[in-house]
């Protein structure tokens, strides 16, 4: 059967090569026209699209920023060993040398009574019973990060002699990473249900644009267009569509991190810290708008694969 594109390419001097170039281009230009041609049909496509690639990625974003509010992994696992107030400042700093030199330990910090003291007036809230107060009643302290088995190393730390108490709460640790974990198995599955809803309104669009031109499609596989003629046009509206829905979505994550950036703020002063909100970096936008254009692309593939292989004529 012969084929009326490389035919018409054939006859015009083109190499099948520039044709094929050629097609690509006019496919994506006639397709963003269709778009144009129907505004509000296709605002409503993206829109839905837009809504149901946010919700997964919203939630991502809420889970990366919780786990900076947390804090860093090595400060939450930090261990605060209080010393017995008789011992001696010597002692204190070969027990200091001494843990150092452990294997578990990443590092030691000495924080000295006066300079805890310094630190509570900084606060502002017990200057008045400090002032109150004759003595220093703060212990010397050894700020132990650790290196290895944490377990281990405070039962170790809690063996000392000179410790009076070992001070490391890791349980709220382990719960929020519990939490995140299972947070983020969230995100996947409702990545895998709301895509999939992403695609079959792709898919549905793209479907109903082939049924108006249907007829159009039966004379081009009569004058022999390969399937690939046929498929381009569909698959870059449908990449459109994917594109349009990233980009919004985008946008709408942007608007509402804005909204949500003064009160957070406002409540992390409350408790004597900042924190900002962390949105989509241009890496990771560009992922986001490639990965939105892909999920488009698939979309009208599969409704076209299925319009060529139910239409395809067949040989006698």
């Amino acid at each position: 059967m012969p084929e009326a594109p490389r035919n018409a390419a054939a006859a015009a001097g083109t190499s099948p090569v520039g044709t094929w170039v050629d097609h690509h281009v006019y496919s994506v230009v006639a397709s963003l026209g269709r778009l144009f041609r129907k505004p509000w049909s296709a605002a409503l496509t993206i829109g839905v699209m837009a809504v149901a690639l946010a919700l997964p990625l919203g939630l991502w974003l809420v889970l990366g920023n919780v786990a900076r509010l947390g804090g860093s992994i090595d400060a939450s696992r930090q261990i605060s060993v209080f010393l017995v107030q008789d011992v001696e400042i010597a002692r204190v700093g070969s027990l200091a040398d001494e843990l150092r030199g452990r294997a578990d330990v990443g590092a030691v910090e000495h924080r000295t009574p006066d300079e805890g003291l310094a630190e509570l007036r900084e606060r502002g809230e017990f200057g008045d019973a400090i002032d109150a107060i004759d003595e220093n009643p703060l212990p010397h302290v050894l700020i132990v990060t650790p290196a290895g088995d944490e377990m281990q190393l405070v039962q170790a730390l809690r063996a000392l002699p000179e410790a009076e108490l070992v001070q490391h709460d890791t349980q709220w640790r382990q719960r929020l990473d519990g939490w995140l974990q299972f947070g983020g198995r969230v995100v996947w599955v409702l990545a895998a249900l709301l895509g999939l809803g992403a695609l079959l309104v792709v898919g549905n669009t793209v479907r109903l644009d082939i049924q108006s031109r249907r007829e159009e499609l039966g004379v081009l596989q009569l004058l022999g267009a390969t399937d690939g003629f046929i498929r381009r046009p569909f698959l870059y509206l449908g990449a459109w569509y994917g594109l349009g829905a990233g980009a919004v979505a985008l946008a709408l994550l942007g608007v509402a991190g804005s909204a949500l950036q003064a009160p957070l703020a406002e409540l992390a002063a409350s408790y004597g810290t900042t924190f900002v909100l962390r949105g989509f970096g241009p890496v990771d936008a560009a992922l986001v708008l490639v990965a939105s254009t892909a999920l488009g692309w698939l979309g009208g593939g599969i409704v076209t694969g299925h319009f060529l292989r139910q239409t395809r004529p067949t040989e006698t």
